[in-house]
């Protein structure tokens, strides 16, 4: 089982940096001490501060303390036509995807992981003809291995160009035999993140990189308050059975982050 990519502490962390606070400020606006604030960030489970510093920092006091808790973990998703590639980057994991065509056996991949050879197999083992790679951003756990994979065409955001990938306008669509492939503008973590929306599977797919992940979102490294709004515009306008592919982390569904991620307080109903 892959682990939540981000605990409570990150999303507090990277909800301030966000908005560009000090601690001094966050205590102050919170009415806690500064000593509450480091303590939190360090991985104190506090209630009490976590529930007064989460409006402050535009986040769901509840969902944060869930967080907290370790009492959420979202259910299995198990899709036929999809496969999740998880590889080891230095001190992290990073995921990959591969989408196929049932009848056609043709295939699409999505980033590399930090190496394309799982992934290969995975294509050797299912028949699979690979007839894309598709980037959601050029951070180098996500392309680390274009050269292995050699896949016929490679395409990335023209808002980030990668001198191994011809570019497009954010917009674009692709068939995939009978499946449908949307790119999607989710910039912020990046300056031209992409989400892959994937239509018919037997649930809509949303291949997302960095932008959202079980929980959280990836850091705002361009523009925090863009990450925040590209996400609400292009993710969680897409029905509630999307199937949520990050970069980091579990499998996840638009519903459940809609009802846990702390970033997005006005889905929940308390």
């Amino acid at each position: 089982m892959i682990p939540l990519e981000d605990l409570f502490n990150d999303v507090v962390g990277k909800a301030q940096r966000g908005q560009g606070l000090t601690n001094e400020a966050l205590a102050q606006k919170a009415s806690v001490t500064v000593a509450q604030i480091e303590a939190v960030k360090d991985g104190t489970r506090d209630v009490a501060t976590l529930l007064k510093v989460a409006p402050v920092l535009s986040l769901h006091g509840p969902s944060l303390v869930t967080m907290a808790e370790g009492t959420w973990f979202p259910k299995p998703v198990a899709l036929a036509d999809l496969a999740q590639i998880n590889t080891t980057y230095h001190d992290m994991t990073v995921n990959a995807y591969l989408v196929w065509d049932p009848a056609t056996r043709e295939a699409a991949a999505f980033d590399t992981g930090a190496t394309a050879a799982p992934m290969l197999a995975k294509i050797s083992e299912l028949g699979l003809t690979l007839k894309f790679l598709f980037l959601t951003h050029t951070h180098p756990d996500h392309v680390a291995d274009i050269d292995l994979l050699a896949a016929p065409a490679v395409l990335i955001s023209a808002r980030e160009p990668h001198p191994a990938a011809q570019v497009f306008t954010p917009g674009t669509s692709w068939q995939l035999g009978s499946l449908n492939i949307e790119s999607r503008s989710t910039w912020g973590h990046s300056k031209g993140g992409t989400t892959y929306v994937v239509r018919g599977l037997s649930h809509p797919v949303a291949i997302v990189g960095d932008a959202l992940f079980a929980s959280s979102m990836g850091g705002g490294a361009v523009s925090f308050a863009d990450a925040l709004s590209t996400n609400r515009k292009e993710i969680f306008t897409l029905p509630d059975d999307t199937v949520i592919a990050p970069g980091h982390g579990p499998l996840t569904t638009l519903a459940e982050e809609k009802a846990h991620n702390p970033f997005y307080p006005e889905f929940k109903q308390l």
